[in-house]
């Protein structure tokens, strides 16, 4: 066999003449070797380079896959002129059974031993009734219940292998020949070996590496071909009728891998709960609504003769007039929707809901990670590997203490300018966030007061001011400046981000996910919560009252909040950025790999007469990329933040949280199975990192929904006046709007911040607790203040305590790991255990009886010869 010469030109390394291939004898979803007997377990793609490092990516080439044909593996190359744009060649790769074998073992891949005897788990007694949403039976299980081994080549008797070519479904068979591709060597450059498909792909060597999809998603497969699994996903997990359904979690494990699983059993579980979330929420706001015509503080500010004969002060210097309160009648009826008695109920409840949801999460991934064969689990060796990047940059090594083997080593001392430019960046991008912040306020302050002189003088809008103030439309329009804001800034820093943690060249592939992880979580948070956390706890705080405002940079006067409280603003600012975001994600999602797919074939279906091949079909697809989870995890984690932080706002965030999860799930099915190149398979036995940032802010959500309800919301001051200062006992709350609002005197304004018109009334209103101007401590706070002070901070202790001390006790009562997937645990490790030992005992006794019935003929042999020995003599 002979290796064709090397060109630049033409870089196909067959080891040998290949015959003429008829590609009209193929399927175009053929997925073998042109034999039609070897599957493919991967491809590689690279097309002619013209430049002048060609010869020395062809020279790379082909050591590389000289060293892979080394490994055992057996390639096939597509020729540039089979292709559909003739420019890019094709290496196909398989992997024949004692590779398969082999590695199995290096990677510790469990197989089946033997079926399991272990019942399935008892269903509940209305179980039936979910009929509907059950996908039938072979869908959810695919494949019956083993008791389970770690692979061994010495001991394949012991395995369930009834067909070789099949034994090892298609994730486990792409997860072994990347471990290899990742590990080849294909030089020595620098006096350094050189090795790994990552790094030929990052120097373009190669354009692509990735294994093949079943066939196509929108019919099954064709004879010899098997089983089309990514067509059985596409009808019965990517399809939007099915949104109602339960997910075919086994066979998305046995296609995807265990890592995009886990990630559909944990957005699924969190949908679930977030059902129960929605249900109470819903009732919360109905009750809101229902209510709402028998408020009192309504009533009273929309009463023409109460709220219609209150004159409140300017809201801003000079420009600004003096206003009727019941011009905010509207504002004040929408924001009882969402600051009424049930507030407090729901933030209780909501405290509770989190915890129930990470308890019993942790529930549903112990059980997974049995289910999975992940009990046993040890971190993925592909995480843990040592990044090229990170070796490249190495000068030094050191001795390992696990291993005891030379490794690359890279002192603290020379990584330490990038840790420090690192943070710098990260905390310039959140100063910068908040500089933006900052910026939207000082547009909603300098536009407040044109909104307001422009609607006072037209006539034309007198009709529209009942229901569109100057608060509401400087409110809206500045809520969606900002959400527009927080998408350009997160666009940018996510490239930042990424160049920032590879310049920090962490070790491991792990460090590398932690590192980015922790920087985009951080900028992420300030990013999309800064503006609520502003609108919650400072917006309206610290105004100072008429007469001497507060200003910040000593030109713009300090917001107010509207009479009925803040609470509607920030219910405004949330619905806004959680809805446009999960929007403007569901939109990108879906929208973006499909125009990138069609425009790729497009430019691609140049020669329309040649074979449009399996590879070529997912060639033009859309990489999932390895941060392509992270991302995910990242939206549902900020997601979850939206609906838990600051939910006493906005009752209905779970709701339409649960309504966007439910797109999201087949959104995220129908883009993995029909938009993108099929992801390298890997093991994950949790969700990481993200379930210590999600039990954070769980802690933190109690915190924050205590003080809107003490400090945004109005149930306090309510309660305050209800229980202390009410003066009819038949209606308590009559006149609290009254009672809650001060008294100024015009006289008192500052030249420069009094409106320019004089006016037949003497004194203006403002909301706060203090002292009359005919009070010896005219404009100091009243007692009624420090009641309602102490009340406020007394609710918060009290109800972080109540919550917590539940928490807690939930935490301690419900198990980690349910009993009964102890049990099974137990009887898998016996029942393992127990085959292991019958089948070495077996096998014993077998070399025993082989031995001794050799004995015996060497044995029969000497005595006839000592017999033949004697007749002779």
């Amino acid at each position: 066999m002979n290796e064709q010469p090397l060109s630049s030109r033409e870089t196909s390394f067959l080891i040998g003449e290949e015959p003429v291939f008829k590609k009209d004898e193929q399927s175009k979803d053929s997925i073998f070797f042109r034999d039609g007997i070897r599957q493919i377990d991967f491809v590689l793609s690279y097309v002619d380079d013209m430049k002048k490092e060609a010869d020395f990516k062809a020279e790379r080439r082909k050591e590389f896959e000289q060293n892979l044909r080394k490994t055992g593996l057996e390639l096939e190359v597509e020729d540039k002129r089979n292709s559909e744009d003739g420019r890019t060649y094709f290496v196909k790769i398989h992997a024949p059974w004692e590779v398969l074998v082999t590695y199995a073992e290096v990677l510790g891949i469990k197989m089946p031993i033997q079926e399991s005897d272990i019942p399935p788990a008892e269903t509940f007694p209305f179980s039936y009734m979910l009929g509907p949403l059950k996908l039938p039976k072979n869908v959810r299980h695919p494949r019956p219940e083993y008791f389970t081994a770690q692979f061994t080549r010495h001991r394949q008797e012991l395995f369930l292998i009834e067909d070789e070519s099949s034994f090892f479904p298609s994730s486990s068979r792409n997860r072994i020949v990347y471990y290899i591709l990742s590990r080849c060597p294909f030089g020595v450059e620098d006096g350094k070996k050189k090795f790994g498909i990552e790094r030929l792909l990052t120097s373009n060597t190669y354009s692509s590496a990735y294994p093949l999809h079943d066939g196509q998603y929108w019919k099954p497969s064709e004879p010899p071909n098997p089983v089309n699994e990514r067509y059985v996903l596409c009808q019965n997990w990517a399809r939007f009728s099915y949104f109602y359904k339960e997910q075919p979690l086994d066979l998305v494990r046995n296609y995807f891998g265990e890592k995009i699983a886990m990630y559909f059993v944990f957005l699924g579980f969190y949908t679930e709960m977030l059902s129960f979330a929605a249900i109470v929420g819903l009732a919360c706001f109905i009750y809101g609504l229902l209510s709402m015509d028998g408020n009192s503080s309504s009533t009273e500010i929309c009463d023409p003769m109460i709220g219609g004969q209150i004159i409140m002060c300017p809201l801003c210097d000079l420009v600004c007039d003096y206003w009727r309160l019941n011009t905010t009648c509207l504002a004040s009826k929408i924001s009882y929707l969402f600051d009424n008695e049930s507030t407090v109920f729901f933030a209780i409840f909501m405290g509770i809901w989190v915890t129930l949801f990470l308890e019993f999460w942790k529930q549903r991934q112990a059980r997974m990670e049995y289910e999975w064969d992940l009990v046993d689990f040890e971190e993925e060796q592909q995480q843990l590997q040592l990044r090229p990047e990170f070796e490249a940059m190495c000068k030094h090594r050191k001795m390992n203490a696990v291993t005891k083997e030379m490794e690359p080593y890279m002192p603290l001392c020379s990584r330490l300018p990038w840790y420090f430019l690192s943070g710098a960046t990260v905390t310039l991008w959140m100063a910068l966030v908040i500089a933006c912040m900052v910026a939207v306020i000082v547009y909603r302050l300098s536009v407040f007061a044109t909104f307001a002189s422009f609607m006072e003088s037209e006539a034309s809008l007198k009709h529209v001011k009942s229901f569109l103030t100057p608060q509401i439309t400087t409110s809206l329009t500045g809520s969606c400046l900002n959400f527009i804001i927080i998408l350009i800034l997160n666009f940018f820093y996510e490239k930042i981000s990424a160049w920032i943690t590879k310049m920090e060249i962490p070790r491991t592939y792990q460090e590398y996910e932690s590192s980015l992880t922790l920087k985009m979580f951080l900028f992420q948070f300030v990013n999309f919560y800064s503006s609520c956390f502003y609108v919650a706890f400072f917006k309206g705080k610290f105004v100072g009252y008429p007469g001497k405002y507060t200003y910040i940079f000593n030109v713009w006067r300090s917001e107010e909040c509207d009479p009925g409280g803040c609470l509607i603003e920030l219910t405004t600012q949330l619905t806004i950025i959680m809805t446009g975001k999960q929007i403007f994600g569901n939109i990108k999602e879906a929208i973006y790999p499909m125009v990138l797919n069609w425009w790729r074939r497009r430019k691609a279906r140049t020669n329309s007469e040649k074979l449009y091949s399996r590879w070529e079909q997912d060639h033009d697809l859309e990489t999932f990329g390895s941060l392509g989870l992270f991302y995910e995890y990242l939206e549902t984690v900020i997601q979850f933040g939206f609906v838990t932080l600051f939910v006493a706002s906005f009752p209905l965030a779970p709701l339409l949280a649960l309504l966007n999860n439910i797109i999201e799930i087949r959104v995220d099915a129908w883009k993995l199975t029909t938009q993108y190149r099929r992801p390298v398979a890997a093991k994950a036995h949790s969700i990481g990192v993200w379930q210590d940032i999600l039990y954070g802010m769980t802690v933190l959500s109690v915190a924050t929904n205590a003080f809107i309800v003490a400090f945004t919301s109005d149930i306090i001051p309510r309660l305050v006046y209800y229980y202390a200062y009410s003066k009819d006992a038949t209606e308590p709350m009559k006149g609290y709007v009254n009672d809650s609002l001060s008294t100024f005197l015009i006289a008192d304004f500052p030249n420069h911040t009094a409106p320019w018109e004089k006016r037949d009334f003497t004194t203006c209103r403002y909301r706060d607790y203090r002292y009359p101007p005919d009070h010896e401590q005219k404009y100091f706070h009243n007692m009624q203040y420090w009641h309602v002070l102490a009340a406020k901070m007394t609710f918060i202790i009290v109800m972080e305590h109540v919550v917590f001390l539940v928490k807690f006790l939930l935490a301690w009562m419900i198990p980690d790991v349910p009993k009964d997937v102890l049990d099974r645990i137990k009887r898998e490790k016996l029942m393992t255990i127990k085959i292991l030992h019958d089948f070495e005992l077996n096998k014993l006794k077998e070399n025993l009886r082989i031995n001794s019935s050799e004995l015996a003929k060497q044995v029969i042999i000497q005595e006839n010869k000592v017999q033949l020995a004697k007749s002779a003599v």
